[in-house]
């Protein structure tokens, strides 16, 4: 078939694209170089698109073939510049979202944390590169522990256990969820609540 590397191409680009969801967390500081060669890729098609246009303008649009090419990069490029992510949201397929929770640092990295209804939880640092961890949590009283925990390539700490503060002085997040290592961490790692459905109440924090 002709053009059969541009149309094994394609597949193979948009396959990647609409599969983030699995494959960006495991990349760690290679995330971001993924992206850029995606970005370059979808240029290229970019420049084959526009190629393919002006052959068909001179032939006056004649060849099937040409046009069936140029309608299938057309498609590709739309829904990727759309939806850059992926056409599916995979994560509505693992359960709904009973808690949310993120915080940003000095260097504007980015981590977030949902705990879903299957009792499983994933956390997202976006910084240098893209990290996750993820595995199973349980709860007792108001205490959240986690389980299975597998760590991402970037991650130092596994927390064992997560507890639900409620602010005295705040702006925007009255609750935050703060995670600790161990039972003698009493500072913990603090993360603002944005959605809360699970039932269990606030510790009030303990003054050092």
């Amino acid at each position: 078939m002709k053009n059969k590397g541009i149309y094994i191409s394609l597949l193979i680009f948009f396959l990647l694209v609409n599969t983030t969801y699995y494959w960006e967390g495991i990349t760690g500081t290679l995330a971001f170089s993924a992206y850029m060669i995606l970005t370059i890729v979808y240029l290229g098609f970019f420049v084959i698109l526009l190629r393919q246009l002006y052959i068909a303008i001179k032939e006056k649009f004649k060849l099937r073939q040409r046009l069936i090419l140029i309608g299938v990069l057309t498609v590709v490029l739309i829904l990727t510049f759309y939806k850059t992510i992926g056409q599916i949201s995979f994560s509505k397929y693992e359960g709904n979202n009973l808690l949310e929770a993120e915080r940003e640092n000095a260097a504007n990295c980015i981590t977030t944390i949902k705990f879903k209804d299957d009792f499983t939880f994933r956390e997202k640092n976006v910084c240098s590169g893209i990290s996750e961890v993820k595995g199973k949590y349980r709860i007792s009283n108001d205490t959240i522990y986690f389980e299975n925990v597998k760590r991402g390539k970037q991650e130092d700490e596994i927390y064992k256990f997560a507890v639900i503060e409620k602010l005295e002085y705040y702006t925007e997040s009255k609750y935050v969820l703060v995670l600790h290592k161990n039972m003698e961490d009493t500072i913990g790692f603090q993360y603002f609540i944005t959605k809360n459905e699970l039932k269990i109440n606030a510790v009030k924090k303990p003054k050092h």
